[in-house]
Formats: C-alpha cells, sequence, structure tokens
C-alpha cells in the first residue's frame, strides 16, 4: 500500500474520531426538555455525526486497503455532509444570533422578551398548534418541580442562576409584583395588569406560566444557549474534517495518476 494511503487511512480515522463529540452533542441536545419538546430539532446533529462516523469508516476502509471505489464513494458523501455542516452552522449562528434577555434588578436570572428573537424560530415554536404540543410536553417534565428540591429560601432562589426555561416557565415575571413562597408557588398580587402573562399564571403545578409568553421566550433563550454551545464543538469538528478531506482528495488524485510513493 502507498504512503498516501496509509497517510489518508490515518486522517480518516482522525476524521473518524470528530465524528464522536458531534454525537455526542446530538445526544445532549436531544436529552434537554427544550429539545425533546420540538422534534423538529432534536435529532439533526446526531443524524448528522453518525452519516460521518459512517462514511469516515468507508474512507478508512478505502484507503487501508487501497479500495479506489470506495475511497471515492467516501470523497463524494463527504463533500455533501461537510457542506450541510457548514449550512447547518451558519444557520445556527443567523437564527440564534439575537437575543431578548435582559436583567432583573435583585436576581441573579434573566428574562427575556418574545419579540427580541429570529422571527423564523419564534413562528416555529409559538405558533398555536406547535406550541399546544409543546406545552402538553413541557408540562410533563420535571425541570420546574427541579426548582423546589434546589432552593429553600427566596434568597437561594433569587441568587440563583436558572435556566431561560425555569425563568419563562416556572415562576411569574418579576414585573407582576408575585409575592415568593417557593420557585413554583407565588401569591397573587392586587394588581396584575403591569403585563398580560400576570393573569395567566397559574399555581396548579400542571400549568404554572406554561401559556405565557415568557415561557415561549424562556424555551427559545434556552434553545439559544444550548445550540450555540454546540455550534463551537461543530465550527471545531468541520475545520478538522475540511483538513483531512482535501488531503484525501490530494492522496487520491496523486493515486489516479501514479504520482506516488511506494
Amino acid at each position: 500500500m502507498g504512503v498516501s494511503n496509509n497517510i489518508t487511512a490515518f486522517l480518516n480515522f482522525i476524521a473518524l474520531l470528530s465524528s464522536i463529540p458531534i454525537i455526542a452533542s446530538g445526544i445532549w441536545l436531544a436529552s434537554k426538555p427544550d429539545n425533546e419538546c420540538i422534534h423538529l430539532l432534536r435529532w439533526p446533529i446526531l443524524f448528522l455525526g453518525l452519516a460521518i462516523l459512517l462514511v469516515s469508516l468507508s474512507g478508512f476502509v478505502g484507503a487501508y486497503w487501497n479500495k479506489q471505489p470506495l475511497l471515492a464513494f467516501y470523497l463524494l458523501i463527504m463533500a455533501l455532509l461537510i457542506s450541510l455542516l457548514l449550512i447547518l452552522i451558519v444557520l445556527t449562528f443567523i437564527l440564534t444570533a439575537p437575543s431578548s434577555d435582559y436583567s432583573v434588578p435583585g436576581s441573579a436570572f434573566r428574562e427575556y422578551h418574545l419579540s427580541g428573537f429570529s422571527p423564523w424560530l419564534r413562528d416555529h415554536v409559538t405558533n398555536s398548534e406547535n406550541w399546544g404540543n409543546i406545552r402538553v410536553c413541557l408540562g410533563e417534565s420535571s425541570f420546574c418541580a427541579k426548582l423546589n428540591e434546589d432552593y429553600i429560601s427566596a434568597y437561594q432562589f433569587f441568587a440563583a442562576h436558572i435556566s431561560p426555561l425555569q425563568s419563562g416557565c416556572c415562576k411569574p415575571p418579576t414585573i407582576c409584583g408575585y409575592q415568593y413562597v417557593n420557585p413554583t408557588l407565588w401569591i397573587n398580587p392586587v394588581n396584575t395588569i403591569a403585563d398580560p402573562d400576570c393573569t395567566l399564571w397559574n399555581n396548579d403545578q400542571t400549568q404554572l406560566c406554561y401559556n405565557c409568553d415568557s415561557c415561549k421566550a424562556g424555551l427559545l433563550g434556552n434553545l439559544r444557549k444550548e445550540w450555540r454551545r454546540v455550534n463551537v464543538v461543530l465550527i471545531i469538528a468541520v475545520v478538522v474534517l475540511i483538513w483531512v478531506y482535501l488531503f484525501a482528495c490530494s492522496a487520491f488524485r496523486n493515486v489516479q495518476t501514479g504520482d506516488h510513493f511506494k
């Protein structure tokens, strides 16, 4: 086997390893309560990572055993997968670029305005049909109940860096002036006209603020935070994959022209 094929096989093994963080990121995203409830966004990264793993394996086999048709298949499909990965990275940056978070005086956590997010992402999540299903899914999750386990006193709660999803869905907006009892139980003030969400809050643990715009905004804030973290992994992975791909193209061309070392 030629030296070029040896090196190409080694680099494809690196590409195979680079798919593992992508797969792990996909599994991590899919396990989050917000992504569990939005099926469109749950699986793309995981499936893309698995595809890169399988194609990298074919490239490794093709290079190591000098199977030129298999190596040609690898080059063709990997170009498509790298393109899809680049498109996903760009779209993620575009769709998560806007942010509508704002600080809450006396609190470590932040709250979110629905109007500040990407119109496409906002409309997809908040249209009546999708939100009805998402709302039911959120109600079956335990992310709000976990607050009652983690924070006993008001001081602990207001000093906590709770997630955007918990901030928007598990408590009423701070502007409403509700009095704290525990993280998911609040005393209704006399005047609740400051925000439409104020009248939607319900101490029923199956309802809370799941019908509120603040909950929709918190969900979008959570998605933004999680997908931006994953994008860092994707950028590193795509740089490695492009580097491996360019070298594999060069090695494949050398083999075809006979310009390689034995």
